[in-house]
């Protein structure tokens, strides 16, 4: 008897299965060239060199600095100011920014250089700083990184703290000034 239609005489017949490799995962991931990300770091650093000129010659001075070490544009050395009216006013700190091939999709690894006691640094100079972890966005971009840490120095997050002594002694502030003085502040001759 033959088939028509699916059915052989009244009966349903099951449709010929032919075998087929199983499909791969289509890969979802975002991939960046390093040309991409060569231009994109190259408009970052004109426009922080743009921000910072014009927000110095406005109000004296911008308080955050970046660019390449020597010729290798994924490293950068970064300068923060402790803001006004803190323990780290005054104070001018060093950072390095590690930009990985899949940046801005991926945050750079940013440490502070220059020793920092503060509840959210520790003593190797890792930052505690969510927007440099599970809530970077691509959007961020170099200026908007030292902004924040400039601002952490100022606003700490105690709840979630790297060096807890600071945490601790965060509420009180004269100690805690002491205590960045006796670590950071050279001896009075």
């Amino acid at each position: 008897m033959a088939t028509v239609n699916g059915y052989q005489g009244n009966t349903p017949v099951a449709a010929p299965t032919t075998a087929t490799a199983p499909k791969q995962p289509v890969n979802t991931l975002k991939t960046v060239d390093t040309q991409s990300v060569l231009k994109r770091l190259q408009s970052e650093l004109m426009a922080l060199m743009v921000s910072t000129a014009t927000s110095y010659l406005m109000s004296g001075d911008s308080g955050i600095s970046a660019f390449p070490e020597e010729d290798n544009i994924f490293c950068w050395k970064g300068t923060i100011q402790g803001s006004k009216d803190t323990v780290f006013e005054g104070t001018e700190y060093r950072l390095s920014l590690s930009f990985p091939n899949d940046y801005p999709f991926k945050p750079p690894k940013v440490k502070f250089e220059t020793g920092c006691f503060h509840p959210n640094v520790d003593i190797y100079g890792n930052i505690c700083l969510d927007i440099l972890q599970d809530k970077w966005s691509s959007a961020y971009d170099v200026r908007t990184i030292l902004l924040s840490i400039q601002s952490l120095l100022g606003e700490p997050n105690t709840s979630s703290p790297l060096n807890s002594q600071a945490a601790q002694l965060w509420s009180n502030q004269e100690e805690y000034r002491k205590m960045v003085e006796k670590l950071y502040k050279p001896p009075s001759a």
